[in-house]
Formats: structure tokens, C-alpha cells, sequence
């Protein structure tokens, strides 16, 4: 796991604006959904072409949230990044032309098509029969095409997103912006996300925790999904 590194200066910034830390104490787990962004044998993997070795620590946690989740009434979203092509629908030639050279944006594309030996999501996550499967285009989870995340969450009347997977960074960060920007409440553990390095991982809890979301651990969150489960409103 990353070693946690939240800057003093931070609370001390945002303690005296909102009146503590966290801002999310309690929530309803049947308007809960957990999202676990990316965690597929491309990125998690042992070797895989665009490989995240801290991603293999957070299995663990990820699939502790999940089941206490599904216990209590909650849903599971296992969300894939899935580009087909550089030139139909899953066109991204943006990024594919301007942040890769050319060689490196045609294994990008390949190591996340559909049917790819890397697409699968990873062996050791725990899906179950009543989970959802959620396929993304961008780096945020509310970029797709149809159906659209917003409208499949608000089917299920969720309120509250638990956000975990890889990278912190870039996908998990984006999905976390964009969920609170389109009214969803956000959890953040800091022990269910991972990226490349500690640095990258802190300045990303640093931008959820001013003004996205709680980063908590994940002990914390189930914690709160046990209290709820036996307290329901």
C-alpha cells in the first residue's frame, strides 16, 4: 500500500472552513455504490503492458469493501476502460497523438481493447453474480458512451460513490471530480487506490480531500456500511 501523507497545512485549511475533517459521517448503503475503476490484467498484472505494481496490494481491500457492501444492500460497479480503435467511436486522438509517440499510443489502445488478453478484469477480485460491469472511454468513469454512468446510478438510486482502483491519479481522481461535480457524495480510501508512486498518490488525496470528497481507509468505510447495515434510517 502507499504511505499515507496528508500535509498538516491542509486540515488546518479546511478544518476551520467546514468544522472537521470529514464531511460524510454517515450514509444510506442501499443508495451506495462501490467503483472500482480500471482494476484489469492491463494495469494490475504482473507484467502487463501498462503495469501498476501497488495495484496488487489493494485486491485485498477492495474486495473487503465490496463484500461488506453487498451485505448491506449496496451495489458493486467493476468499471473497464475499453478503447477499440484510434479512429471510431473510442477516438481519443488528443491524448493518443499528443501524450504517447506512435508506437506507444498503438500498445496503449491494444493493451485496453475489448477481446484484448488484457482487457479481463484482474483474477484475484472477487465479482459476483449480481455485480455491474461498466465500460468507460475516458479517464473519468461519467465519460462514456451509452449507457451512461449517471443515468445507470440514478436508476439504482444511489447518492454515495466509493471510489477505488488505478490509477489514483488519473482515472480514480477524474470518476472522483466528476462524481461530486454531478451531486454524488464521494468516499475516497486512500488504502483501496493506487498509482506509480507515493508522491502521485498524495497530491491526488490532497485535491479530493480540499473540496471532492472524504479520504478515509477502508477500515473506516466498512465501518460506517456495518453501522448503517445495523442502524438502518
Amino acid at each position: 500500500m502507499h504511505k499515507l501523507d496528508i500535509p498538516q497545512w491542509l486540515r488546518d485549511r479546511v478544518i476551520p472552513r467546514r468544522g472537521g475533517w470529514e464531511v460524510f459521517h454517515e450514509i444510506n448503503t442501499t443508495a451506495t455504490a462501490l467503483l472500482v475503476v480500471d482494476m484489469q490484467k492491463a494495469f494490475v498484472a504482473e507484467g502487463a503492458p501498462l503495469e501498476v505494481p501497488m495495484a496488487r496490494t489493494i485486491v485485498p481491500n477492495i474486495n473487503n469493501i465490496a463484500t461488506a457492501l453487498r451485505a448491506a444492500g449496496g451495489h458493486v460497479i467493476w468499471i473497464k476502460t475499453t478503447l477499440t480503435d484510434a479512429s471510431g467511436p473510442s477516438a481519443w486522438s488528443v491524448y493518443h497523438q499528443n501524450f504517447f509517440t506512435t508506437d506507444k499510443a498503438a500498445y496503449h489502445l491494444n493493451a485496453v481493447s475489448a477481446g484484448g488478453d488484457w482487457h479481463d478484469l484482474y483474477g484475484e477480485l472477487d465479482v459476483q453474480a449480481q455485480d455491474t460491469s461498466f465500460e468507460k472511454k475516458r479517464f473519468s468513469a461519467f465519460f462514456s458512451n451509452a449507457p451512461k454512468l449517471d443515468d445507470v446510478l440514478k436508476g439504482m438510486s444511489v447518492d454515495t460513490l466509493i471510489v477505488t482502483g488505478t490509477l489514483t491519479n488519473l482515472c480514480c481522481e477524474s470518476t472522483a471530480r466528476d462524481g461530486m461535480m454531478s451531486g454524488y457524495k464521494i468516499l475516497f480510501p486512500h488504502d483501496a487506490n493506487a498509482t506509480l508512486t507515493d508522491e502521485e498518490h498524495n497530491a491526488s488525496l490532497v485535491n479530493i480531500a480540499q473540496g471532492f470528497g472524504d479520504v478515509r481507509s477502508s477500515d473506516e468505510i466498512i465501518a460506517m456500511i456495518e453501522a448503517a447495515k445495523d442502524n438502518p434510517s
